[in-house]
């Protein structure tokens, strides 16, 4: 079936198995990325190389094998269903492709299977409800390398950041509902992929506002350009459309590497931090993922419910992302067809 506008869903990517080699090559494509790790080519080749293959990879590939499913990548899984239930809600005049920043099936890849569709209109999504160039910058970027190469290219039409965009936040909200019906937690962590510090300071235009002051993330336009700043307003965003009290929920930052400082407060810190001031009942969302991955269900769903335990809490439980679920699709499906008319 001939399409007219194409969908183009970004993601991350993943390996293609849980093998030590498999996730050492994907971990080399993702680290050597220059917008990921902004060092000077020769010191994050010897990185990468040295220190990442040789010392992260294996342990990297326990921690998938702990969450790899039947069907595979718990990231591939549930993407792979977003872009299949989107079929379904845009229908008829529609193609929907899954393009991986790193892996299988490249961004190239899916775009090259929507011009081959016959798309003549391209709506781009990067599955990053907040913008950090490590991330969405380098997604886009990948899609504006190929439109490059082209001759001829269909139109683009590239949907914004979604932070706090109030389908996203409800999706969000609606996801979190049982878990917190069931848990009834004292506490609710909002826990965010971190960045180094150096990342959000170069996204400062006025390279004086960002981390200059506690309120920074709060300042008329912050959100604007820094990737913390929307993170702080996701968190107040769910938190009032889930009816929590402000001082039942804390923001957080997790995933970090190596020994540059990263923006905080870090989700590890916090957790001890609760759990000394009493909070013995924790959920934890995580809205900076659109889809259930490694950050998730291993780093907050495994090891984090172990750290909360050796912290004496009662209960934990980690609500799940957005995935495929119904209020999500019918939020993007929404936005697409504005962008396509």
């Amino acid at each position: 079936m001939t399409a007219t506008v194409g969908l183009l869903l970004a993601q991350l990517g993943t390996p293609e198995s849980p093998s030590t080699g498999d996730v050492r090559r994907y971990l080399r494509e993702f680290l050597s990325d220059p917008r990921v790790i902004d060092l000077p080519g020769p010191a994050r080749w010897l990185f990468v190389n040295f220190v990442i293959a040789r010392f992260r990879a294996p342990r990297s590939a326990q921690a998938y094998r702990a969450i790899w499913g039947p069907n595979g990548s718990p990231l591939r899984v549930h993407t792979d269903a977003l872009g299949a239930e989107l079929a379904k809600a845009l229908g008829e005049g529609f193609r929907v492709e899954v393009g991986m920043r790193y892996g299988a099936p490249s961004i190239e890849h899916a775009l090259e299977r929507l011009v081959d569709s016959g798309a003549r209109r391209i709506v781009v999504l990067a599955l990053y409800p907040q913008h950090a160039e490590s991330s969405r910058g380098s997604a886009l970027a990948a899609v504006e390398a190929w439109q490059a190469k082209r001759a001829e290219a269909p139109e683009l039409r590239i949907l914004p950041p979604f932070f706090r965009e109030e389908g996203f936040v409800n999706a969000v909200a609606a996801a979190a509902r049982p878990v917190l019906a069931e848990l009834r937690p004292d506490h609710v962590l909002m826990s965010y992929h971190s960045l180094p510090e150096r990342h959000v300071l170069k996204a400062d235009p006025s390279r004086e506002r960002c981390l200059g002051r506690p309120d920074c993330c709060v300042q008329p336009g912050a959100t604007d350009s820094c990737y913390r700043a929307q993170c702080f307003a996701t968190s107040r965003a769910v938190a009032l459309a889930l009816g929590l009290a402000p001082e039942r929920v804390s923001t957080s930052f997790q995933s970090r590497l190596g020994r540059a400082r990263w923006i905080g407060p870090s989700t590890d810190d916090l957790l001890i931090s609760l759990a000394g001031r009493g909070v013995r009942r924790l959920v934890v969302l995580c809205p900076s993922f659109v889809a259930d991955c490694l950050e998730t269900l291993e780093e907050i769903g495994i090891r984090g419910r172990a750290r909360w335990n050796e912290l004496h809490g009662q209960a934990f439980a980690l609500a799940p992302c957005v995935n495929a679920t119904a209020p999500f699709v019918d939020f993007v499906a929404a936005e697409v067809r504005k962008a396509a008319g």
